[in-house]
């Protein structure tokens, strides 16, 4: 049901990220990609915190991408990982020219 759930949520044109409201590297994260203009529908939040399948989403992060925390980010159909990871492709200019890549900006 987990894997099923990420494989709808996530698409090569766009930047999907899980997270839970109360995590402040979720809120850091979100704050980061609001910086960018995104095309309508290319960026997508996803509040797992209130699911029903919470844990066995976490569980199948764990297990698709080595690590079960939140944000759980993905550029397109790959994982970056979570906020650090997100701080420093925007750090090194990479960011911005992954989102170009997928078509995600404006």
């Amino acid at each position: 049901m987990a894997q099923n759930f990420v494989q709808s949520k996530i698409s090569p044109s766009k930047v999907t990220m899980f997270v839970k409201s109360s995590c402040p590297f979720c809120v850091r994260a979100k704050s980061l990609l609001q910086k960018y203009r995104f095309k309508p529908g290319h960026l997508e939040i996803i509040n797992i915190a209130d699911l029903d399948i919470m844990d066995c989403l976490q569980d199948h992060f764990l297990k698709t991408t080595g690590e079960r925390t939140v944000p759980r980010i993905f550029i397109g159909e790959k994982c970056i990982g979570g906020c650090s990871d997100l701080v420093a492709l925007e750090g090194s200019g990479e960011l911005e020219k992954m989102l170009q890549s997928i078509g995600a900006l404006e």
